[in-house]
């Protein structure tokens, strides 16, 4: 069962799993709107992270 404060953890990681598979179908037709995605997905699990060791 998650808990209250994990739920947004798991809510971060999520997001950062669905940002990702927006690199992957964007990468060949418009590399900088991956990239941008890519940054949002790993700023995504940087937060996710950060609450888990906070």
């Amino acid at each position: 069962m998650v808990g209250p404060g994990q739920l947004v953890p798991l809510l971060l990681f999520a997001l950062a799993g669905f940002l990702l598979g927006g690199v992957y179908s964007t990468w060949k037709r418009s590399r900088p709107l991956a990239v941008t995605l890519g940054v949002a997905a790993a700023l995504a699990v940087g937060g996710a992270v950060a609450w888990l060791s906070g």
